[in-house]
């Protein structure tokens, strides 16, 4: 049996249980890859949520070797996985200790750590020598209640995260992280859909909200809530209680089908294209870029996607103001940049702020695989987001005034 220090057994009694929702999350670096791909799970019985997510996520080509979890019966697992069928008894291996195991594209530790700073420390330098070159290890931890096992993880990420996710809707919230000890080919990032987020709540199947959204609504509910306690007799807790869902609609974040065509760039927001440019900008390079400009109003989606496949190598913020983000003044707003390194060169994305938007939410910490049309962050309240593609390598099909939908709209060609 596999037995790791501070992680609980599944059939177990343990202070963190991960449900359907975090299973998801903890195996989507799997469920990405489109290639066919060896992985190996730790640390699993047969009623983890976490096993038959990581089922679910398999491609045909694709091998999983499963390590039970401490104190869960081998044989057992072996006759739960041949209960699935032929198709995924013959994908799925069981063994009986990691030592069995073979070096995995992704590895994932089926259970939540718990436990002391040095235990998960152990556990993160044990599975990671089960990583091929450029693989990413997934682990949970839970938040308020492991704070050694999470503050260690908090660190791992800090030095070798490429993803990071918050999961709420569980028995008990938990973080769930993706770390890469070895760097992967940008070129990787061309085999891979994008990724399942977490942040997303869904409402129906091709319209979610973001985080963002569901927080600035429950706050606004709150403040309706106190309003009428304080001063029952009055009208004004109407005002914060309307407005819950107007600011809701705000962080809306619909499913879109991204063009499969490779030599597609598509939108990285939504909006009206303000120019198309030929620029220097020795920020990115000696090369001359093209640079299409879209303006997002106060009723455009703003969650921003990546307009190419790349692997992000940089990320900075450059101080600014606040001018409205359709005058020309606005180039010097507060901006974050987000470089990718991809195939074709470097490719920029910059969210920049405008008169009413100020908060500038980016999720793709350096080192991550971005696919085209995958979304990275948003900007808050009207704001401007700028495409930098190699000049000599990209061709504009947009110009002024033509609308664009982010992940979807086609605003350049690779030659």
């Amino acid at each position: 049996m596999t037995q790791f220090p501070g992680v609980p057994a599944p059939g177990r009694t343990g202070p963190v249980r991960l449900g359907e929702r975090a299973a998801r999350t903890l195996v989507s670096e799997l469920a990405r890859i489109n290639d066919p791909k060896a992985a190996l799970l730790v640390g699993a019985a047969p009623e983890s949520a976490v096993l038959a997510a990581a089922i679910e996520a398999l491609l045909p080509g694709d091998t999983l070797t499963v390590v039970p979890g401490d104190s869960v019966d081998a044989a057992a697992l072996r006759e739960h996985v041949t209960a699935q069928g032929r198709w995924v008894a013959d994908r799925v291996r069981v063994v009986d200790s990691l030592a069995e195991a073979e070096p995995a594209a992704v590895v994932v530790a089926g259970e939540a750590l718990v436990g002391t700073a040095e235990e998960a420390r152990g556990v993160v330098e044990t599975l990671s020598k089960y990583l091929t070159d450029g693989a990413v290890l997934s682990v949970a931890a839970g938040v308020g209640r492991t704070a050694g096992a999470a503050a260690e993880l908090d660190r791992q990420a800090a030095l070798h995260g490429v993803g990071s996710d918050l999961v709420l809707r569980n028995q008990m919230p938990v973080r769930i992280h993706r770390l890469r000890f070895t760097p992967a080919d940008a070129a990787a990032a061309e085999r891979l859909a994008p990724a399942y987020r977490p942040s997303s709540v869904p409402l129906t199947r091709d319209m979610h909200i973001d985080s963002n959204g569901v927080a600035a609504a429950g706050i606004a509910l709150g403040l309706a809530a106190l309003t009428r306690l304080a001063r029952p007799k009055s009208k004004l807790w109407l005002l914060p209680a309307l407005a819950a869902a107007p600011v809701a609609a705000f962080f809306r974040d619909p499913e879109r089908d991204v063009p499969e065509d490779p030599s597609a760039v598509v939108a990285a927001a939504d909006g009206q294209v303000l120019s198309v440019q030929r620029l220097h900008d020795e920020r990115f390079g000696d090369g001359e870029f093209l640079r299409i400009a879209v303006f997002l109003s106060v009723l455009d989606v703003h969650v921003n996607r990546a307009p190419v496949a790349g692997k992000v190598v940089d990320y900075f913020v450059a101080d600014g103001g606040f001018v409205n983000a359709m005058k020309p003044d606005a180039e010097h707003n507060v901006a974050a940049y987000t470089v990718l390194d991809t195939t074709h060169g470097t490719v920029v994305v910059a969210q920049r702020t405008g008169l009413i938007a100020r908060r500038i939410v980016q999720r793709a910490p350096i080192g991550t695989l971005l696919a085209r049309g995958e979304r990275f962050g948003l900007i808050r309240f009207g704001s401007r987001t700028d495409v930098y593609l190699p000049a000599e390598a990209a061709d504009p099909l947009v110009g002024p005034g033509d609308k664009v939908v982010g992940g979807a709209t086609v605003i350049a060609r690779w030659r």
